[in-house]
C-alpha cells in the first residue's frame, strides 16, 4: 500500500501489539486506500467523494474506538456504486488483515444501535467464515445524492472481505438516515466487541484450531 493516505498522524504512535491492517484496490473504476487500526481511540481521516459514505464511516471508527483512514477515487459521474462497494472491499480486507489469526479474540458478539425511533440489531462471528444477512429495508430511494440500496451493498463487501458472519436487522424505524446509521453504529458495537482481546482465550478461538 502506498504511503501518500492522509492519515493526519493516526498510525504514528502504533506499537508493538497494536492490530492494524491495509489495504488498497485499483480498478478501472476506482481508487481506494484503507488503513485500519483496531486497537484505536476513534480517529477518522475520510475522503471517499461520498460525502454520506464518510459519514457512515466516521461512526464506525467513533463508535468502535477504531482508527480508520480511507480515501477514494472514483467513477462518481456515473454513481457511486462502484465507489461504495470498492470501499467496502478494501475495508474487509484491512480488517482482515488487521485481526491476522485471531488469537486472543472474543469472536463472537452482539449490539443494538438505536437512533431516535430507530433500532438496529448486529450480531457478527469473526470467524474466517464470509456470510451476510441483510434485513434493514429502507423504504426511502435516495438520502441527497446518496442512493440507500448501496448500503446493502456495503455491507456485503465488507462481510465477505473481512471473512466474519454478519447479520443486521432491523427491529423497528421509519426515518432511513436514521435506520442507516443505526446500522452503521451498530456495526461498530459488534465489531469492537468481537475483537477485544479476552485474557481466558488462549490461541485461537476454535475447536478446529484456526479460523474458517
Amino acid at each position: 500500500m502506498s504511503d501518500d493516505i492522509g492519515t493526519n498522524g493516526l498510525f504514528d504512535a502504533a506499537g508493538p501489539g497494536v492490530r492494524v491492517g491495509r489495504a488498497s484496490r485499483a480498478t478501472g473504476e476506482t481508487k481506494v486506500e484503507v488503513r485500519w487500526g483496531l486497537d484505536g481511540t476513534g480517529r477518522a481521516d475520510l475522503a471517499t467523494g461520498v460525502p454520506f459514505l464518510d459519514h457512515m464511516l466516521e461512526q464506525i471508527a467513533r463508535h468502535g474506538r477504531f482508527d480508520l483512514a480511507v480515501t477514494a477515487s472514483g467513477d462518481l459521474e456515473i454513481d457511486a456504486h462502484h465507489t461504495v462497494e470498492d470501499v467496502g472491499i478494501a475495508m474487509g480486507r484491512a480488517f482482515k488483515e488487521a485481526i491476522g489469526d485471531g488469537a486472543g479474540i472474543v469472536r463472537y458478539a452482539s449490539a443494538h444501535a438505536p437512533l431516535d425511533e430507530a433500532l438496529v440489531l448486529a450480531v457478527a462471528d469473526v470467524s474466517g467464515r464470509p456470510y451476510l444477512h441483510y434485513a434493514v429495508p429502507v423504504t426511502r430511494q435516495r438520502l441527497g445524492a446518496y442512493d440507500t440500496d448501496l448500503t446493502e451493498e456495503f455491507f456485503r463487501a465488507f462481510a465477505v472481505n473481512a471473512g466474519i458472519t454478519l447479520h443486521l436487522m432491523l427491529i423497528h424505524g421509519r426515518n432511513g438516515h436514521h435506520i442507516i446509521e443505526a446500522a452503521f453504529k451498530a456495526l461498530a458495537l459488534v465489531l469492537d466487541r468481537a475483537t477485544q482481546r479476552d485474557p481466558r482465550v488462549a490461541g485461537v478461538p476454535s475447536t478446529k484450531g484456526t479460523l474458517a
